[in-house]
C-alpha cells in the first residue's frame, strides 16, 4: 500500500471552509475502490495546520483518484485557502 501525507498550511479565516471542503471530499473518497483510508487530521499546537493521509491500494489509484470529480471540486474550493502551497510525502506501508 502507499501512504501519502498531504500537508496543507491554511489561513486562519478559512479553516472552517477547509475542514467542510476536506471532510466532504474524504468522505467521497474513501468511496473510491483504490482508496483504503482517507482521513483528515489538524495540529493540536496550530490549528491552521493538516494532513490528508491517504492509503492507497495501488500507485495507479492515486492517478485515478485525481481524476474524481470530487478531487476537482476539493482543490477549487480549497485554493485560495491556503497559507502556503500545499506538499505531499509518500511512504510504504510495513504492518
Amino acid at each position: 500500500m502507499l501512504v501519502v501525507h498531504v500537508h496543507v498550511k491554511v489561513k486562519p479565516e478559512c479553516v472552517e471552509g477547509f475542514i467542510k471542503a476536506s471532510l466532504e471530499n474524504a468522505a467521497q473518497s474513501i468511496q473510491e475502490p483504490g482508496i483504503a483510508r482517507f482521513d483528515l487530521v489538524q495540529s493540536q499546537e496550530d490549528g491552521t495546520q493538516f494532513v490528508l493521509e491517504e492509503v492507497y491500494r495501488t500507485t495507479e489509484a492515486t492517478l485515478a483518484h485525481k481524476e474524481t470529480a470530487h478531487y476537482a471540486k476539493w482543490r477549487d474550493a480549497v485554493a485560495d485557502m491556503m497559507e502556503t502551497p500545499r506538499f505531499s510525502k509518500k511512504f510504504t506501508q510495513l504492518s
